[in-house]
């Protein structure tokens, strides 16, 4: 059975219009899940699954490496994996942004088109909050059709409080550790209100701040830790849980795997800095 089939309804419209509505009342949970590959790690990928679907979130985003890639012969036969994989989860929306191990070539766009059931970049509404998905696969910086179609988002969803915006790569990386606010993605996101940026690739749990915008690298879903056992620098497995009241982010956990692949601590976003785990004085939950 095909895992995608479950959001391919609304995967109509963001063909037609580049973005997606839900509309729930009340509040709600969401979960991030960060690169899948990047040299997989076997299993891990299927245990955070687990233990993010016993949580029960309204839906989850992926920062992008969903398949490991780079052949055009044996991508086809990865996206079924994967959706072999996913399948028992199929009840659950998934949301994915495109990464280098994604996309490297036309016919592995067309794959991924096929396979995630949605544009390149699109957009998604679930009550008070806005999330836009970018592509930056194919290139360390932000394209200028990227920013062009960020811009036109976020000003046509300007009305909802709450704004996100996902990528694989952090491209903003760089400038924001040097605290320079005189890029492109920063601006826009400063003009329209934009809470948190996200992204992945690195594999590393960090959390940067710039102007009031808080800029998020994921840690892994089961792509290799450069530093394996280094939990305090920001190498760990795991997801990110995100709690949604009153028109607002209430809490942002970041959840470890458990045993075998971590000891399943949990951590808040601000709990993390720019060099890994920044308030390690303030302790951590653990199951």
């Amino acid at each position: 059975m095909n895992r995608m089939r479950p959001i391919a309804i609304f995967a109509a419209l963001a063909l037609l219009a580049g973005w997606l509505i839900c509309a729930p009342a009340g509040d709600f949970r969401f979960a991030i899940l960060g690169d899948r590959t990047g040299e997989p790690i076997a299993g891990v990928y299927e245990q955070v699954w687990n233990e993010m679907a016993a949580e029960h979130p309204a839906f989850v985003v992926a920062v992008g490496d969903t398949i490991q890639g780079t052949s055009d012969a044996k991508a086809a036969a990865e996206w079924r994996g994967v959706e072999r994989i996913l399948d028992r989860y199929r009840k659950i929306a998934l949301y994915l942004a495109p990464g280098n191990h994604d996309i490297w070539s036309a016919a592995s766009e067309r794959l991924y088109r096929e396979h995630a059931a949605h544009p390149l970049h699109y957009g998604i509404d679930y009550g008070p909050a806005h999330f836009t998905i970018l592509d930056n696969s194919r290139s360390d910086e932000l394209p200028a059709g990227e920013l062009a179609f960020l811009e036109s988002d976020l000003k046509a969803h300007a009305a909802l409080p709450l704004r996100f915006i996902v990528m694989h790569r952090p491209s903003w990386l760089i400038q924001v550790a040097l605290r320079n606010p005189n890029f492109a993605l920063h601006q826009l996101a400063r003009k329209y209100g934009v809470q948190y940026v996200i992204a992945g690739h690195i594999h590393e749990m960090l959390r940067l701040e710039l102007e009031g915008v808080t800029y998020v690298s994921m840690l892994s879903s089961g792509g290799h830790l450069r530093e394996s056992g280094e939990y305090e620098r920001g190498w760990l497995f795991g997801h990110a849980l995100v709690t949604v009241k009153n028109k607002g982010v209430s809490a942002f956990e970041i959840h470890e795997a458990r045993a075998p692949n971590g000891r399943g601590r949990t951590t808040s976003l601000s709990d993390w800095g720019m060099l890994g785990l920044a308030a390690r004085a303030s302790g951590f939950s653990g199951n």
